[in-house]
């Protein structure tokens, strides 16, 4: 198979689909904090509030309960059923080892977590797979359970690029959008600890997540909300020269574009909210943005004050097209099922019930490896 992917609603032809085994827990320290500051710190989105753990709990290893994770792994497993029972080949990756050792930086260390989001640190860009710079230390190696299926694109013809590695010390990150009230999506926000100074500190560093990616053919938009996704996206500028151009959007969310705004097909985006359209490169303003009415609080589940909350209630945007005519939507979500199936999509619903606790929906769990669309020009 030939690694051909430009963009995310051209008919699917080869998928991998992330895999939730031996998820157990989330490493609370600052790489975590700062990547999910939108939805930690925003009491009106998230509960419990972080400043208020439990007297005694290890602060640094936040435990998902069993339930939870194999409620998740049996919707992942069904969603792999579902894309394979229309036709679409899926690749699974490497399933993490239950009693996997911690990995760990020069300045740090962490236990890892299953390849899931596997959107998040590769970009894939025609026939090449580029594996971005990550930011959360728990998925600095995360990649490498998807290499395998790499190797083989590679093999085949694919160009395998991986963007610079970061040190991720603490003064690595820019936490300027977590200091910033002006971000502050509504509601009371909680600090981002100060940074600890180490001898390794080389200044902000490239950090930049797959899912930050609006692949739209020739164009790619990106979403950046501070120095070190701006000097990721300067990389990336470079590297795609001559191929691909390279649209800038600030700080549409703290990282993520793909919960704001997802292109359906040529002309159609399904976005949060209408504002979104101003937030867009000009030459996108004049595409139809489709938006669902607000989510329903009583379509998630309710948590106890132990659970971690990574996610607004607008994960359920977070949807996957098959082709320009055929999208995975969470069951869950009736606003947005209905809102596509009043504009000609055929939805296929598909079970997600715990989207809030492991930060990601139906796109997310997914890499396009190949889809039948070229290197198009869609203004």
């Amino acid at each position: 198979m030939t690694l051909h992917s430009y963009d995310d609603w051209s008919p699917l032809r080869d998928v991998v689909v992330g895999s939730a085994r031996n998820y157990t827990s989330h490493e609370r320290e600052l790489s975590f904090d700062v990547f999910f500051h939108d939805h930690l710190f925003r009491s009106e989105w998230a509960y419990p509030r972080l400043a208020a753990a439990r007297p005694g709990r290890d602060a640094r290893s936040w435990e998902i309960k069993r339930r939870y994770v194999d409620e998740l792994v049996e919707d992942v497993e069904m969603l792999a059923g579902v894309l394979a029972s229309l036709g679409v080949q899926v690749r699974r990756p490497m399933t993490l080892p239950p009693d996997q050792a911690p990995i760990a930086g020069m300045s740090w260390q962490a236990a890892p977590t299953p390849a899931l989001n596997i959107r998040d640190n590769t970009l894939i860009l025609g026939d090449e797979i580029i594996e971005t710079p990550p930011a959360i230390r728990s998925r600095y190696l995360e990649t490498r359970l998807l290499a395998a299926h790499f190797a083989e694109f590679f093999d085949a013809g694919a160009t395998w690029t991986t963007m610079p590695r970061p040190l991720l010390t603490d003064a690595s990150f820019d936490l300027s959008y977590a200091r910033d009230s002006s971000t502050s999506l509504g509601g009371p926000t909680e600090p981002v600890l100060d940074p600890v100074t180490s001898s390794l500190d080389v200044g902000f560093e490239m950090m930049l997540d797959g899912a930050q990616c609006l692949r739209l053919g020739q164009d790619l938009v990106i979403n950046i909300a501070n120095t070190n996704h701006e000097r990721a996206a300067v990389w990336l500028e470079r590297h795609l020269a001559g191929r691909f151009r390279v649209h800038r959007v600030h700080r549409m969310s703290d990282n993520h574009i793909d919960s704001m705004v997802l292109a359906l097909r040529p002309g159609v985006f399904l976005a949060r909210h209408p504002g979104v359209r101003d937030l867009m490169p000009e030459v996108f303003r004049s595409w139809t943005y489709l938006v669902p009415p607000e989510p329903d609080p009583s379509a998630f589940p309710r948590y106890d004050d132990g659970d971690l909350v990574l996610t607004s209630p607008y994960i359920d945007l977070n949807v996957l097209s098959v082709d320009e005519e055929t999208v995975l939507v969470n069951a869950e979500c009736p606003g947005v099922i209905g809102l596509l199936e009043h504009n000609g999509f055929t939805v296929v619903p598909v079970q997600h019930r715990h989207r809030r606790l492991f930060g990601g929906g139906f796109h997310c769990f997914t890499l396009d490896t190949v889809r039948d669309g070229g290197c198009e020009d869609y203004r």
